[in-house]
């Protein structure tokens, strides 16, 4: 029977009171950090005293005793981390993996924009990303997605409008409407693109920034449209003149996207404040291999920021932006979200505790179920390709069709000329987009230079932001096994040769995360690679992450849609 009104008053009462009793010291706390030096993010220093811990919260500092005692002498305690800007689905694996992955690294609460599974699933995909979100050991807070599909010129698997996403501000863990790619919208007043942003507005809510390079009356419109953040700036002026004009600046470090070193001079006194650190897309290598936040606190130091400036701007500073008043700090009424370092020059993580459990202990991480998820969602999510099988003739073409220049290094592209016909002399290789929502058949078809491949297709459901089946290939045949493969898989990362599949990574939910962990995804992942570069894929690329974002229309200047070569520059297909 639900609990009545009154019922739910007297029990928070209760439990009200008995915090106010450890917080005076008339009971003893569930918990005390003895002789902890902790960085107080309101003083901006170190201080050492008792921490003490009631029903999940701090409730004081000072002298206390407690049920329960750890001696912290010598050690560093520091509020939980925060990432202010991610995809959970760029981690590849289901949010309980990506939690076991960054709890040990000290982060407990991240704001997530889940655009990616909402192109494949619409509303249906938030709604499955809130539900297996539910009651993690690290705080899983939502943006809601702005810009699905990306532009007008993608095939994705839904299209949201304010009206579809305005019941989800309701929910208590949406803190507002993320990114706001389409910024020429917002710029030129378009009715839609402002929709969204009064919407999110009427509803008290954040809405964050995506505009790289932005500048001038441009920058001022797209901030006076109510645009409170960015995490796209990859030099220090770009970030000062936002932040100049009012903005929040999220520095990214991330794998797709690195820009710490530029913006370091932002970790000063003068800026510091107005800043956060986010990772926006975090794969499982670098996860394993490098961590979270904590990587990029650890290297800010090491770069020559102040410690308690790092801290403050990997928790502090990103709780206050979206109002999330009960952490980022360790004072009376904040969660009891620690993470227990041995200093700040090594930056080991010993132990990381939420509301004031210890969950991470040396690197063992304590036992959580995952949520549960309605089945009807579940089901949704493992049957989201919709494609008739393929064959060598779908991707015959004999017109001339633009060539898709790669650069080195960087994910923008530069017109190459045209191309007939496949010439792997001359690393002139075919490549394709297959919508895959609606078994529409269309296939975009044109050429690609510099990815390298000698033999065989490589292929895979993850191509931003609609998540189309994206193939290169050496011949026609081998990039119609590799597509029929990706959807036999119901997702997933293909290395086709020889007839057969050399590599492979299944992506079974909505065709971009897998179900299985994530050490394990990450093998199958690195053993892709291996296959992918032993087949020629140019050394110097990931086969995969480069090959997703070359079906994204809005990154200059050639792309492939599901229509064809698209040139950003002129808005024309070539």
């Amino acid at each position: 029977m639900p609990e009545s009104y009154a019922g739910k008053i007297n029990r928070k009462l209760l439990k009200k009171q008995r915090i106010i009793a450890a917080a005076a010291g008339r009971e003893p706390a569930d918990l005390v950090l003895k002789n902890a030096t902790f960085v107080n993010v309101f003083s901006n220093e170190l201080s050492t005293m008792d921490i003490a811990v009631a029903e999940g919260l701090i409730v004081g500092m000072g002298s206390y005793q407690g049920r329960s005692e750890v001696d912290c002498t010598g050690k560093i305690v520091l509020p939980g981390f925060l990432d202010a800007h991610i995809h959970l689905e760029s981690s590849l694996v289901s949010p309980t993996e990506f939690v076991k992955a960054v709890l040990p690294h000290g982060t407990t609460t991240v704001v997530t924009d889940p655009h990616e599974i909402a192109n494949v699933m619409g509303t249906d995909g938030i709604e499955y990303m809130l539900q297996a979100t539910e009651d993690l050991p690290v705080d899983v807070r939502f943006m809601l997605p702005s810009c699905v599909p990306a532009t007008p010129l993608d095939e994705s698997g839904a299209i949201l409008d304010y009206r579809a996403i305005d019941s989800f501000y309701d929910h208590p863990r949406v803190q507002g409407l993320a990114e706001m790619m389409n910024f020429v919208g917002a710029i030129n007043g378009d009715e839609q693109t402002v929709e969204k942003i009064v919407a999110a507005q009427a509803h008290h809510k954040k809405i964050d920034g995506h505009a790289p390079d932005l500048q001038g009356n441009d920058l001022n419109a797209y901030i006076a449209a109510g645009v409170y953040s960015d995490h796209e700036c990859h030099d220090v002026k770009d970030a000062i003149a936002k932040l100049e004009r009012g903005q929040f600046i999220m520095i990214r470090e991330g794998t797709a996207a690195r820009n710490l070193e530029a913006l370091m001079p932002l970790l000063t006194g003068k800026y510091a404040d107005r800043c956060m650190f986010c990772t926006d897309d975090k794969h499982p290598n670098d996860l394993l291999e490098k961590g979270h936040i904590d990587y990029i606190v650890k290297k800010a130091i090491s770069l020559g920021a102040d410690p308690i400036t790092a801290v403050k701007v990997a928790c502090h500073n990103a709780a206050r932006y979206f109002l999330l008043n009960n952490r980022g700090g360790i004072s009376p009424g904040y969660l009891a979200d620690f993470v227990i370092i041995d200093n700040f020059q090594d930056f080991n993580i010993e132990q990381v505790y939420k509301k004031g459990v210890l969950m991470v202990d040396h690197g063992e991480i304590q036992d959580f179920p995952s949520p549960e998820i309605e089945p009807y969602l579940v089901e949704r999510a493992h049957k989201t390709f919709h494609v008739a099988a393929l064959t060598a003739e779908d991707f015959a073409e004999k017109r001339p069709r633009g060539i898709i220049g790669m650069v080195d290094g960087e994910i923008t592209t530069v017109d190459a000329g045209y191309s007939d016909r496949i010439d792997v002399e001359y690393d002139v290789l075919k490549i394709a987009v297959v919508e895959r929502h609606k078994n529409t058949h269309h296939i975009g078809i044109g050429y690609i230079q510099g990815y390298g491949l000698k033999s065989g297709a490589v292929a895979t459901s993850i191509s931003h932001d609609s998540h189309n089946i994206i193939v290169v290939g050496t011949n026609e045949m081998d990039m119609a096994a590799a597509v029929n493969r990706v959807v036999e898989l119901n997702g997933g990362i293909v290395v086709w040769d020889g007839g057969q599949s050399v590599a492979e990574v299944p992506l079974a939910i909505a065709g971009i995360m897998s179900d299985e962990p994530l050490v394990t995804v990450n093998e199958k992942l690195e053993t892709a690679k291996d296959a992918a570069h032993k087949l020629g894929v140019n050394p110097g690329i990931d086969p995969f992450m480069t090959l997703s974002f070359m079906a994204l229309p809005v990154i200059p200047s050639l792309r492939i849609t599901t229509r064809g070569v698209f040139d950003v520059t002129t808005q024309s297909y070539v």
